[in-house]
């Protein structure tokens, strides 16, 4: 989608990017950003986070270094349409490559937030694991995963699964796999793209935040327990 030319039919609000409140989505997006930065979650331009709010989408642009985004770089959508709100003039910006998959989540799971990143962990988990299942259980920050993303917080005995899906040259393109995996795997909390990264998303943006946190902890955990020669699921 490329934004459209500003009329009276399709004015563009730049009334919604702007907000002392540092918790307005435009001023969050920057702020998770930066923070996911130093994790390597988003370097390289890659990566990303978009916030609803009600029937409003923030999303960051795509192709920039993320830790250097401002809130007169975010789009504002609509939930239902996809309709252009508001973009960004002051220089050419589109809109996160990541669109049609953070709506995966917000159409699917009712997600309030969602994330992407390119950690590093998820990629060494997608090459350990040949299947198209991540599976570790016994680890106490299961406990900091929700069913679906969305629901009930998982159990010190329960099996995490995350379905793994192959990547694709372009971003956009993984929406139907992601779909499809969202569809086969109900009850989980994310998705891993094979050499690429994940796919998390929560009720808000705070527990969107925390189980993107506990996710990337458990698969540098797995790894290390597979190259370890020590089983993920069980107690051995």
């Amino acid at each position: 989608m490329v934004a459209p030319v500003p009329t009276d039919d399709t004015p563009n609000d730049h009334s919604l990017v702007t907000s002392d409140d540092p918790l307005h989505p435009a001023n969050l997006i920057p702020s998770l950003c930066r923070s996911f930065y130093t994790l390597g979650w988003v370097t390289g331009t890659g990566g990303g986070i978009s916030i609803r709010d009600g029937e409003k989408v923030f999303l960051a642009p795509s192709g920039v270094q993320k830790e250097r985004i401002e809130p007169k770089d975010i789009f504002v959508l609509t939930l239902s349409e996809q309709a252009f709100l508001r973009w960004p003039i002051h220089k050419p910006l589109k809109q996160s490559a990541c669109t049609p998959l953070f709506y995966n989540a917000y159409q699917l799971r009712n997600a309030g937030a969602t994330i992407h990143t390119h950690s590093q962990h998820a990629v060494m988990a997608t090459l350990l694991w040949k299947g198209n299942e991540f599976r570790i259980s016994h680890q106490e920050m299961i406990k900091g995963m929700r069913v679906a993303g969305v629901g009930s917080a998982l159990s010190y005995l329960d099996t995490l699964v995350i379905p793994i899906i192959e990547n694709t040259p372009d971003e956009e393109d993984l929406r139907e796999g992601m779909e499809e995996a969202m569809r086969k795997y109900p009850d989980a909390p994310a998705i891993l793209v094979r050499r690429h990264g994940t796919y998390s998303w929560g009720p808000d943006w705070e527990k969107a935040k925390g189980q993107a946190e506990c996710l990337d902890y458990l698969l540098e955990v797995a790894v290390k327990m597979r190259l370890a020669g020590l089983e993920t699921v069980g107690l051995q």
